[in-house]
């Protein structure tokens, strides 16, 4: 018997095949659909406690959805109990990606941060076994209240976004991480309890969101129930009924199978979120989840009360449920395969089921059961390619590999073909697999001359400042990108017939990390960026500006040009090339001029080959605990013309958690050194006419309390330091002034607040640049953050912005004469601001820089 199975993310549940191949939606597959795509295994194999889970796991049918904002909201324990512990399909449903957040690990921001904090969900749900799904909504920045968050998301789409979930996953209980009360956490938190529960409601209505169930081939869904987990002093708040029953459950318990509680998973789980500083300590023993029913049918006990998890789900015929206990109980661990003739008896069993009540569920188990039966039999699939990266229309030799590492005698496995759902082709194969012994066959491939650069697809098009644009529907809840060059292996197993998706993989032999894969990715022919990102001009200036052209492959002829935007002029036209060699670069200059006036655009570089436009850069993200990101976003540089006056040469950087401030005040014509501990010294700094501390550097250098009297040292005799803002978690020492000063949670998240000035007359607001209100136009996400509350009589606040409704803060901007310098602590966002070429706060920073100058 052949099947079609879902096209899983390292034996994890949720299906998620590829319409562009197979024509089927991809929350529809598996869900409404019996044929489906193939089941994938993962490339680490399970060991025989793992199987032992599966077979425990494959006999439950219950379903839960935990909803919230970001990542890092959701709670690691629950999931890791209901995934790992109870066997339920466990997913998680985060709105956002966490594009507007902090990062303490790197200079990333924006985009770039948000696939980052993608890919650290993943590797959580790796280890908590849960599933990830997300909306297009953008995390803009930190928002007060949901009313300004549905402001700048499409609140209709979000909310079309979280059905649409729940219809695919069709889960029996939702729960949400935060209170429906407005203005007591993040804006997003709430807005995301207020969408779970209206989603709840509409998700079973065929006239919401009709086009799902028309074009989309999904089925309306009535969710049993809807829960708030939260704890005790937090449910006394929390805008719902008091009267709500409130039911408890202990997610610490120890699982002996997997030799750790769902706490000591949960702390694995949440350490993930690194850009974020989660690392945690692991929870042993008993710990209660609180939860509150917000609608649907009551619970006191749990949250499945009257919720049939049985074999009943789907059939009342007893053989499949008994043969599946029967299974489980006579596993041997130490032979996983003598299992597999059980497994396929009970295979055809579930394929002879006459009367099915839930399709949905009777798909997932037949999915679920053959990747136990692979899991038996130690099955490894590969297709390997030299290169992980390949340009569109090139050759691509792949190298198939299948191996089955376990089977007894009389199982009888034969590799009966592969296909290349890209091309369309067939690799005839039919060889029978010897136990332990890899079979290896060899075909080159086309890449499709058509086929786009590869890169996020909620990158691929413009969105708003809310909302990411994906125009195809089956990529909506994707947590990344379907395969570039997928693979199918059928396989015959004792006359029965699988088909196990794969992808095209290079496996990389690195000296310190061991085996790494990388899937293949597409490039262009060539990939165009420009020296700076951000370029600032002088009003009528001419400056040079580089663009650099890399080759992908051998002896490209092209042309390379820049695209200035109105006002602003760049000579030459073109520049003409000739890469001989694959990696080959070249570096051309262009004569930009600035129009007489400050302004701000964007300049676009594009290369033409043999008639066809190429005009992507690209971007490489690196870091051990999580798979390497590529990312091609358009070749565009940021130009800004502006009136910007600066005082001194010289600038000392001291690192925090990593920033692009550094480059900003480069740019502005100081020479800037990254100090290290050890320049922190009162002689050395004197070579600098000023100091500044990185973002969170209070936070992230152990050393920095010991460091301070030489910088307070240092302003005495005539110095000036530059202190960012620093959060009121985790300071590595009380003391972060010469004077009193106290951090608080205080914030301004509306970039466009009014900003008053209380010292117009004062040196940081007047010299070299004259600071007005203009200054404060253009903006980006935010004032700033974690300002100072209380201050010493010493400091002298510079400016009052307030959000809306709200008393006015002062602490954004301090400045305190100590002996012959000056100290300064801001809570402006110029980490933000600075990259993003905002002018206003480029004149407000170099005077800073020029105090006492």
């Amino acid at each position: 018997m052949e099947r079609r199975l879902p096209l899983m993310d390292a034996l994890r549940f949720f299906c998620l095949p590829i319409r562009r191949f197979l024509a089927v939606s991809i929350f529809a597959v598996g869900l409404t659909h019996v044929q489906s795509a193939p089941v994938t295994v993962s490339p680490d194999p399970l060991h025989a406690a793992a199987i032992l889970q599966e077979l425990d796991s494959f006999q439950q049918f219950g379903r839960i959805l935990y909803i919230a904002a970001h990542p890092d909201d959701e709670n690691t324990r629950l999931l890791s109990y209901f995934a790992k512990g109870r066997g339920y399909r466990t997913g998680y449903l985060s709105l956002t990606r966490g594009d507007g957040g902090q990062n303490l690990i790197g200079s990333e921001l924006r985009d770039n941060l948000g696939v980052i904090r993608t890919q650290e969900l993943l590797a959580a749900r790796r280890i908590d076994g849960a599933i990830q799904f997300f909306s297009r909504a953008n995390d803009f920045g930190f928002s007060k209240h949901p009313d300004e968050t549905f402001r700048i998301w499409d609140r209709n789409a979000v909310l079309a976004d979280v059905v649409r979930v729940i219809r695919a996953f069709r889960p029996d209980v939702i729960v949400t991480r935060f209170s429906l009360e407005p203005g007591v956490t993040h804006g997003h938190h709430t807005a995301s309890a207020i969408l779970a529960l209206e989603a709840f409601r509409l998700a079973a209505d065929p006239t919401t969101f009709p086009e799902q169930i028309q074009k989309d081939r999904l089925q309306p869904w009535q969710v049993t129930r809807i829960a708030w987990n939260s704890f005790p002093a937090a449910m006394r708040g929390g805008g719902i009924r008091q009267s709500s029953p409130t039911l408890s459950l202990d997610t610490g318990r120890y699982n002996p199978l997997l030799g750790e509680s769902f706490g000591e998973i949960a702390a694995r789980s949440r350490t993930q979120h690194k850009s974020q500083g989660f690392g945690t300590l692991a929870g042993r023993g008993t710990a209660l989840d609180y939860f509150q029913i917000l609608a649907g049918e009551p619970a006191t006990r749990d949250l499945f009360d009257g919720i049939d998890t049985s074999w009943r789900r789907i059939t009342e015929a007893p053989q499949p449920g008994e043969l599946a206990r029967k299974v489980a109980g006579a596993f041997d661990p130490r032979a996983p395969e003598k299992s597999v003739p059980a497994l396929l008896e009970l295979r055809t069993r579930l394929h002879e089921l006459t009367s099915i009540s839930d399709q949905t569920r009777w798909q997932e188990k037949c999915d679920h059961l053959d990747r136990i039966l692979l899991a038996c039999l130690g099955f490894h699939a590969e297709t390997s390619v030299p290169a992980a990266e390949v340009v569109a229309g090139g050759s691509l030799p792949l190298t198939l590999r299948a191996l089955v590492r376990r089977a007894s005698p009389e199982t009888q496995v034969r590799w009966v073909s592969s296909r290349l759902l890209s091309t369309g082709s067939e690799v005839a194969i039919n060889a029978a697999l010897a136990i332990n012994q890899s079979s290896e066959f060899s075909v080159t491939a086309k890449i499709p001359t058509d086929a786009q650069p590869s890169t996020p697809y909620w990158l691929q098009k413009p969105g708003t400042e809310g909302m990411f644009r994906v125009e195809d529907s089956d990529l909506i809840g994707r947590p990344e990108n379907p395969p570039v060059f997928p693979v199918e292996h059928t396989l015959d197993i004792d006359g029965q017939t699988l088909i196990v998706a794969d992808r095209a993989v290079q496996v990389i032999d690195d000296p310190i990390r061991g085996e790494i894969r990388r899937p293949v990715q597409v490039i262009p022919p060539v990939t165009l960026g420009f020296g700076q990102d951000l370029e600032l001009f002088r009003p009528g200036e001419t400056r040079n500006v580089t663009v650099t052209v890399t080759g992908s492959r051998e002896s490209t002829e092209a042309t390379v040009s820049l695209s200035a935007p109105r006002g602003w002029t760049a000579n030459p036209v073109r520049h003409n090339f000739n890469l001989k060699e694959a990696g080959a670069r070249e570096r051309f200059t262009f004569s930009v001029t600035a129009p007489a006036s400050s302004t701000q655009a964007i300049l676009a570089a594009s290369a033409e080959v043999k008639g066809r436009y190429f005009s992507t850069s690209r971007t490489d993200i690196r870091y051990d605990h999580i798979p390497a990101q590529l990312i091609q976003p358009q070749a565009h540089a940021k130009i800004a013309s502006l009136d910007l006056k600066v005082r001194g040469e010289t600038v000392g950087y001291l690192p925090g958690a990593g920033d692009l401030v550094g480059e900003g005040i480069a740019r502005m014509g100081y020479r800037v050194t990254t100090l290290t501990s050890m320049d922190l010294t009162v002689e050395r700094l004197r070579s600098f006419d000023v100091v500044v501390l990185g973002v969170r550097a209070f936070n992230t250098r152990p050393d920095i309390g010991p460091l301070l009297p030489a910088l307070f040292a240092y302003v005495e005799g005539g110095g000036t330091v530059v202190v960012q803002y620093n959060t009121t978690m985790d300071l590595q020492t009380t003391v972060l002034a010469p004077f009193p000063l106290t951090l608080s949670r205080d914030r301004v998240v509306d970039e466009t607040a009014p900003v008053k000035l209380l010292a117009p007359d004062h040196p940081a607001l007047t010299t070299p640049n004259r600071i007005t209100r203009a200054d404060f136009d253009g903006w980006v996400q935010e004032r700033g953050l974690y300002f100072p509350n209380t201050w010493a009589d010493s400091f002298v606040p510079l400016l009052e912005c307030a959000d809306e409704g709200e008393a006015p803060k002062r602490g954004s901007l301090l400045v305190a004469r100590h002996g012959q310098g000056y100290f300064v602590y801001t809570g402006l966002s110029f980490f933000r601001e600075l990259p993003a070429g905002v002018p206003g706060a480029y004149r407000l920073f170099a005077n800073l820089l020029s105090l006492g100058k």
